[in-house]
Formats: C-alpha cells, structure tokens, sequence
C-alpha cells in the first residue's frame, strides 16, 4: 500500500511541476531559440540528478525515527502550502492557474528582452529555461530524498518522477503547445492531500507513537485529510468562518 502512494505522490507532484516548465521552455523555445532553451533544460537535468545523488545516500544514514520525524515535518508544511492553495482555488476566493496566461505571460517577456549571447548561445533563453525547469525540479527532488529516504526506496521514487518527466516531455513534443487541459488545479489538490497525510503519519511515528495497524493506517489518514480540506472548501464558499 504504502509503495502505490509513494509512486502515485511522485508521479503527479512531478507531473504538476513539470507541466509548468514545460510552459517555460516551450515559451522561450518559440520565441527565441530551441537551441538554446533545450541546452538549459539538460543542465538542470544534471544539476538535479547530481543533487539527488549526492543527497540520497546521505540522508539514509540517519536514524530511521529522526529521518521520518524530519521529513514529515518538511511535508506538513510543503503540503499544507499546496492544500491552501488548492482549497482557496477550489473556493473560488483564489483565481485558478492558467497556463495559457502563463504562457502568454513568458512569450512576451522573452520577445521584448536584450538578445546577448554567450558561447554560442541564447543566454536569455537558457537562463529562463534552466531557471525554470531548476526551480520546478526542486520540489519534484525533494519530493523523491523524501518519500524515497523514509521508506528506504529512493529508486520507486525515482521511477514515479521519470514516468511523469517522460510523458509530460512526449505530450509536449507532440502538442507543441501549453498542456492547457490537464486537469492541473486538481492534481495540486491530490498532491497536497498526499503530502499532508505522509507528513502526518510520519511526523506521529518519528515521534515516537503508533498507527493501529502500521502502514494500513494510511488510508484512513488520507481520507481524514480529503474530507477535512472538503469541509473547509465548501465552508469557504458559503462565506461562513474557518473553524479555528
């Protein structure tokens, strides 16, 4: 059970994140130079790869309670960053994310910036492109140290983040274009309930408790976390206070 969420939470986090630079790259791929912009991407792509490597073995040599106690705390508060977003979207008091307007916005920045280039390359679009995929694969990298380091299979988390890398790059070779129709609002909604409940489950037994049942638990704790964020989405829409 615990393996399904793994993959599943590095799958879509990573989907998320790569469907956003995706925009960027294809942005200033259009607008300025595929050379260039494709140049940028694969040095993020070593750069996160030599950061997952460097940091992966590391983390596994602490101990197993402190490591979990640590990482499910980092979790709570990257989850619950993404489950308030998603639960003030889902309310309507937090405008959707676009990435037609997200597009649109990066291809006239990139059509109105200096041309200056440095060994050959488009330095505007490099840089923007492996800025982008750099920050965006940061979490997905965090993501994968985490969940892979606790449950002591960095390589499934790995794999999740790769399938959604893979099929995100194919869908946009393809498209050419923004992946406008994924349901991207949604999928952060999943994802923030995901790491909350991890954060949650982790942070209880690093400290030093219990699940009835271990790892069966997890379930529960997830359906907790769902039909709590629901509660406060429909308690939002009828302007009625948050409980405290």
């Amino acid at each position: 059970m615990t393996a399904v969420f793994l993959f599943a939470s590095a799958f879509l986090a990573s989907a998320v994140e790569m469907v956003e630079a995706l925009t960027i790259v294809l942005a200033v791929g259009i607008t300025r130079d595929w050379r260039s912009s494709l140049t940028g991407v694969a040095v993020a792509g070593v750069v996160l790869a030599a950061i997952v490597a460097a940091l992966g073995p590391a983390l596994t040599l602490l101990p197993l309670d402190t490591l979990r106690l640590v990482v499910g705390a980092l979790l709570l508060v990257f989850g619950l960053q993404w489950l308030r977003k998603a639960i003030l979207r889902a309310s309507g008091l937090k405008a959707l994310h676009d990435e037609r307007e997200a597009f649109a916005h990066e291809t006239a920045e990139a059509r109105t910036a200096q041309v200056e280039r440095h060994a050959g390359l488009d330095w505007y679009a490099f840089t923007i492109s492996f800025k982008g995929v750099l920050l965006e694969g940061l979490e997905v990298a965090f993501i994968v140290l985490t969940f892979g380091s606790t449950q002591g299979s960095i390589p499934l988390a790995a794999a999740g983040a790769t399938v959604a890398v893979v099929l995100v790059t194919i869908v946009g070779a393809i498209a050419r274009h923004p992946l406008t129709r994924v349901p991207e609002n949604a999928l952060k909604f999943a994802v923030g309930t995901m790491l909350t409940t991890f954060g949650i489950f982790w942070s209880v037994e690093g400290a030093g408790a219990h699940w009835p049942g271990g790892e069966a638990a997890l379930p529960a704790v997830l359906a907790f976390v769902v039909l709590t964020s629901i509660a406060f989405v429909y308690t939002l829409r009828r302007g009625e206070p948050v409980p405290a």
